[in-house]
């Protein structure tokens, strides 16, 4: 018999130690990308926990992820915010990665809004643009890296779930909404997931966008995937900090730096989004 990385017991051990230091019952999680946990500053009457105070939680190691939760309201919402994600490329198993995903579920919470910087395929992105993620291309999961690789656990979800709507539409109808009124460009594409950490090569680049996907990152899809697994309802939003370069006798370059830079400018947009889709909740 298989045994699984992590029980339900690892998940509510965890839940057990983040309970015993917050004074809110959190409704909506939210993930923070790279250079978006300044979003987080927002969270009023904020506790917050260090990812090294938690059991089994994967700590964050790259530069614009601070690796902390934050729980508190945010208009008039109770939420928990991770600044700061664990990648597969840092050395972390699938299940690592999908672990907080998991204790998310322990706690109750149905609902996950999830950000990240993502590079634009689509060639009518900008740099600086937001895009609603309607869909995912799970490459790496296709190549077997996924969080529900080995036994399934019943309680969470079914062995074989169903990934047709991953991203919820009324979620995305209230993003769309208060994109509308706010006048804030909104766009809308498929985000594809790499495993990283390398960027794309100019062939890459061409190659990805020829299979439909309009944004690439290397996050995301393996919460989305633990999260839909485990019954909760997901809104998606990428932060298109560069646009991807496709030719190898181009003159540009793309850097971690100015993802964290591009991210910082698109943060306001961001927190309005954000602010507007809770206040509907």
């Amino acid at each position: 018999m298989l045994t699984p990385e992590f029980t339900r017991e690892d998940y509510e051990k965890t839940a057990r130690a983040i309970r015993e230091r917050i004074h809110v019952q959190p409704t909506v999680a939210l993930i923070l990308g790279s250079g978006l946990g300044p979003l987080a500053d927002s969270i009023e009457d904020a506790t917050i926990i260090p990812y090294t105070d938690l059991p089994n939680w994967p700590r964050s190691t790259v530069a614009g992820h601070h690796g902390r939760l934050v729980t508190g309201k945010l208009e008039n919402v109770d939420v928990i915010a991770m600044q700061g994600r664990a990648h597969y490329y840092e050395g972390y198993s699938m299940a690592q990665v999908g672990f907080p995903i998991r204790v998310f579920q322990v706690m109750g919470i149905k609902t996950l809004i999830v950000t990240n910087a993502a590079g634009g395929l689509n060639q009518s992105f900008d740099a600086g643009d937001l895009m609603l993620i309607v869909d995912h291309i799970n490459l790496i999961g296709h190549m077997g890296l996924t969080p529900l690789y080995g036994p399934n656990d019943e309680s969470f979800g079914p062995r074989f779930p169903i990934f047709t709507r991953a991203y919820d539409k009324h979620l995305g109808d209230m993003a769309r909404k208060v994109a509308a009124a706010n006048g804030i460009t909104l766009r809308e594409g498929i985000y594809i997931c790499l495993a990283g950490p390398a960027f794309e090569t100019p062939a890459d680049i061409r190659m990805l966008r020829q299979w439909g996907a309009d944004a690439v990152g290397m996050s995301t899809v393996p919460e989305v995937v633990t999260a839909v697994h485990g019954g909760m309802r997901v809104l998606g939003i990428s932060s298109i900090t560069n646009i991807a370069i496709d030719d190898p006798a181009s003159d540009k370059e793309v850097s971690h730096e100015e993802v964290l830079a591009t991210g910082k400018i698109i943060v306001p947009r961001l927190m309005t989004m954000l602010r507007g889709v809770l206040q509907q909740l």
